[in-house]
């Protein structure tokens, strides 16, 4: 913990300076918000037993403001408890209160109502956003600045927004400005930073002065080319006397040496320490598919899983950490070019990095990107050294250390080795290799690769100069606190559990609302949960939906079709005679990142049954289209062909495609671009804008599309064709709300049951309640099965939901989609089960439930 009377925290080019410590920081997201409040307190442990100085902090603003006005800092929502435990554990806080975090949370934070207020425009500098900005900071950021780091607290820096530089922000200086003003207004005068998530500093700071660029660097692991960008970087910011802050990266410590070694002062891989999302709390999100799921259980490979196991990279980060401190200054304060003449005999970097240290000596990155050991060879004294690369990693190369600073004589001419400590008694190193250490005046030494527990000893001898050296494996090297070893334990065999009693109690209330055409969820009070709908469709033959998302079931008459999770994108259902349409749109998540392919996944899309209509006629309008080629022919008149059908010899250049739609002037219309194969623009009365083959539909409001213009790349295949129907409202909805509060009120209440033994086999369409026994502690719950979505309930919260085996679902990432995790403090012996049958495949059945004791 910090004395406040002397604690001091600045930006220089050595970094982020805690009390005139100069030191390169290592820095793990934790999130408060991804975990029990129980854990909190081992958590951060766990993380500085690693040697990590640092944690990054996000604040969502949605998991505060659960409703408009209504605030919770309460229980695990309580951030100020969260930061008083992360400084009492010693670490530093990067706190990044927003607004718009991204983290692949529902929304990226952004409450779902805020699109409701017409003329809102998220992310923008504008009035009624910012308004709304300025109550969320209001809350969050007295937390923060009381916490400050001169102020007793933990928090050394504060981040504005989240890399918008990937979201078009008109006015960039005008809304970074605002944001900056409402920090330094609430007080906050540790560094404010801004990142960008694709190294566009100005669209991530909009260049305003008081805001630092920071990074986020995901290259592909294996890339030779890592460090030639990163340094530009580097350059770039240490030209304005500032330093190179990596916010976010990849979390393998073979990564984080290459980024050090380009100049990097604080390292942040994203999520060492990994969490979980408790209830309906997972965003949508593309990751390049459009239409993915995010997983609860929030995990990306880090050092520690969700449920707190301790995997490999922990030793890395040890030595990593042990290094940083021990080099401290001369580190921090390094610069960073282009390291030359070494051969190395595996792949490896196309331009490795070379810092050459403050007060002597340089520290070159030397990386082995193959799986086998490897050999780097040094020019050396008028001949030649070399280093064993283990396979895999990124060697930290010493040379020419002076070690009067550790009371030491002479110099370190060479260290294959990682430097984890140093002092009078000698030098220690780790290493998985073996290891060639040259001090000053004496003959090399290559010393064998350690064994874990067995630390090799070695007396070097020069004149009259001696010194102790050790080599440790990397398990081997202590934690700041002293103690050794890495613990990674060994999760027990799961146990099947079969028996589980099905509950009489209703899954909905049955309560209803009358509308005229079916309400957004947000609307009826739906933030997170799911809507449910009725209406007639009596002598309809077809039925087309626009705008629904995430996850709608529907049902004609009782019989439940297959579901559907579109994201908006329309569909066309038939309705064979049948009477009545039920529906129920589940909210899986809002989309935390903007993608103009599907209308559901846009930053502030709402969610619900969305547009219904009845499709009261249909004409094919494929043929007839007038095209303009632009310079692939001359003169008038232009040609007549069908969509798409224009050929050319300039392939991919665009051709435009007119016409004048048969439309009456008083109906919805649809257009339908059937076959459609890549983006295309299409001008309708004017107006222009982006179709993709994802949602290939244009809707025109009455008056609208007489006149059409579509205009597509040349590509030498069948465009397909073109449909134009006549819509007309489907009217007179019934609506539930079943926001998540009503879902969890469901949950805790008492019925009456009869014992089942799975599998449990149910209706397409029907749900149930089952209570299933668990023994006791923390466990990571699996469910077998299909056609079967289950959600799962303890202590009043939803642990998560889990969607098995359905043609349906899409895909999922982020972490392992079929865990669910209860913690051991929430665990009563029995979990909750909400079990709803989907359509489309086979019977929906659940099979099995298995339970694994968790380490947390």
């Amino acid at each position: 913990m910090t004395d406040p009377s002397t604690a001091t925290v600045r930006l220089g080019r050595s970094g982020l300076v805690l009390d005139d410590r100069e030191e390169t920081l290592l820095c793990a997201s934790l999130f408060y918000f991804r975990l029990p409040r129980e854990v909190w307190e081992s958590r951060l442990a766990q993380v500085r037993a690693t040697g990590y100085r640092a944690i990054d902090v996000y604040l969502p603003w949605n998991f505060h403001e659960t409703a408009p006005g209504v605030w919770d800092f309460e229980g695990r929502r309580d951030v100020g408890a969260f930061l008083d435990l992360a400084h009492e554990a010693g670490l530093a806080v990067i706190a990044r209160p927003g607004p718009y975090i991204c983290s692949e949370w529902d929304g990226g934070a952004l409450p779902a109502w805020l699109a409701l207020e017409d003329g809102l425009q998220l992310r923008q500098a504008e009035p009624k956003f910012l308004e709304q900005v300025g109550r969320w900071f209001d809350q969050a950021l007295p937390l923060l600045a009381s916490r400050q780091w001169g102020r007793g607290g933990s928090v050394v820096a504060v981040q504005l927004e989240n890399e918008l530089d990937f979201f078009d922000t008109h006015d960039r200086h005008a809304y970074l400005t605002a944001l900056r003003d409402m920090a330094i207004g609430h007080g906050i005068d540790v560094p404010l930073i801004a990142c960008a998530g694709q190294g566009d500093l100005i669209g991530a700071t909009g260049g305003v002065e008081g805001i630092a660029p920071a990074f986020n660097f995901y290259p592909d692991d294996r890339s030779p080319f890592i460090e030639a960008e990163v340094r530009r970087y580097a350059d770039l910011v240490g030209a304005k006397g500032l330093p190179l802050l990596v916010t976010e990266t990849n979390r393998m410590h073979t990564t984080l040496r290459r980024l050090l070694a380009s100049g990097a002062t604080l390292v942040a891989p994203y999520l060492q320490a990994s969490g979980y999302d408790f209830g309906y709390t997972p965003s949508t999100g593309n990751w390049g598919d459009p239409g993915g799921f995010m997983t609860h259980d929030y995990d990306f490979g880090g050092f520690l899983s969700p449920v707190g196991e301790s995997r490999s990279e922990t030793a890395e980060a040890r030595v990593l950490a042990a290094l940083a401190r021990t080099l401290g200054p001369a580190l921090a304060r390094a610069t960073t070019t282009a390291a030359e003449g070494i051969s190395v005999d595996v792949p490896t970097s196309d331009s490795p990095s070379l810092l050459v240290l403050d007060g002597g000596g340089t520290l070159t990155g030397v990386p082995n990107l193959g799986d086998t050991v490897g050999k780097a060879v040094f020019a050396h004294e008028g001949g030649e050294i070399a280093a064993e690369l283990a396979p895999f990693s990124c060697a930290l190369v010493l040379r020419d250390l002076p070690l009067a600073g550790f009371g030491l004589p002479g110099t370190l001419r060479f260290a294959s080795a990682d430097l984890v400590a140093a002092g009078p008694e000698g030098l220690e190193f780790a290493s998985r290799t073996a290891s060639t250490i040259v001090l000053e005046g004496a003959e090399p030494v290559v010393v064998d690769a350690p064994v874990r527990g067995g630390s090799i000893v070695t007396e070097i001898i020069s004149g009259a100069d001696r010194w102790t050296v050790v080599v440790h494996h990397p398990e081997d090297v202590p934690a700041p606190d002293g103690t050794a070893g890495v613990i990674h334990p060994a999760l027990p065999e799961p146990e099947g559990l079969t028996v589980a009693t099905r509950l009489d109690l209703e899954t909905r209330t049955g309560e209803t609302e009358a509308y005229e055409l079916p309400p957004v969820s947000e609307s009826v009070g739906v933030y997170r949960g799911r809507t449910h709908y009725a209406a007639s469709v009596v002598g309809l033959g077809e039925l087309l939906i626009e705008g629904a998302g995430d996850i709608v079931d529907l049902a004609l008459d009782g019989t439940a079709l297959p579901t559907f999770a579109k994201f908006g994108a329309t569909v066309r259902i038939p309705v064979d005679g049948a009477s009545r349409l039920d529906a129920t749109v589940e909210t899986w998540g809002h989309a935390n990142f903007d993608d103009s392919r599907l209308p559901g996944l846009a930053i502030g899309a709402l969610r619900g049954l969305g547009r219904v209509w009845a499709v009261a006629s249909s004409e094919d309008i494929a043929s007839l289209w007038t095209v303009d080629g632009g310079e692939q022919w001359a003169g008038d008149p232009a040609p007549v062909r069908t969509l798409a059908g224009w050929s050319s010899t300039r392939i991919g250049r665009p051709v435009t495609y007119r016409r004048n739609l048969p439309v009456d002037g008083t109906s919805d219309y649809v257009l339908h671009l059937d076959g459609l194969q890549t983006p295309c623009e299409i001008t309708v009365d004017g107006e222009s804008s982006i179709v993709s083959p994802d949602n290939p539909w244009v809707h025109f409001g009455p008056g609208e599309g007489r006149e059409i213009a579509i205009t597509m790349p040349h590509w030498p295949v069948d465009g397909g064709g073109a449909t134009l129907l006549r819509l007309e409202a489907v009217r007179d909805w019934q609506v539930e709300a079943q926001p998540d509060h009503a879902l969890l009120a469901l949950s805790e209440k008492d019925g009456a049951g009869t014992e089942v033994v799975l599998p449990l086999e149910l209706a397409a369409g029907e749900e149930a309640w089952l209570d299933v026994p668990v023994p006791s502690g923390g466990l990571s719950l699996r469910f077998e099965g299909e056609q079967v979505r289950v959600s799962a309930f303890a202590r009043g919260e939803l642990l998560g939901r889990v969607w098995l085996d359905d043609a349906a679902r899409p895909k999922f990432t982020g972490g392992d989609p079929g865990r669910l995790w209860i913690p051991g403090s929430w665990n009563t012996g029995a979990v909750r089960l909400l079990v709803h049958g989907t359509a489309g495949g086979d019977r929906p059945r659940l099979a099995r439930v298995t339970a694994a004791v968790s380490p947390e």
